[in-house]
This record gives structure tokens, sequence and C-alpha cells, in this order.
């Protein structure tokens, strides 16, 4: 939801709070899909070429 032109900050914050409510429940994550925690880490970054 755009907000951006509402200054009031309450007013903002009571808009986005019902449209969340009114969104559609997101699906959960897939199985297979790690989470920031679980996710492999690169030990050491090699400079000047991506990795990632």
């Amino acid at each position: 939801m755009n907000t951006k032109n509402i200054a009031d900050r309450l007013e903002r914050k009571k808009l986005k709070r019902a449209s969340r409510k009114k969104a559609p429940p997101k699906a959960k994550r897939a199985a297979g899909v790690a989470r920031g925690s679980v996710k492999k880490k690169v030990k050491k970054m090699a400079q000047g070429q991506r990795k990632r």
C-alpha cells in the first residue's frame, strides 16, 4: 500500500494495518529453502570476484 502522501503518522499506521489484515495470507516457505541462519556460509570472500 502506498502511504507516501499521508503526513499523519498514526493515520498511516492505521491504514497499513488495515491493508495487512485484508491481504491474503502468504504461502509457506518451500521445504528446501534455507533461512538466513541455516544458509551455507562462505569462509572467506575472494577479492574482486563474485562468490554469490
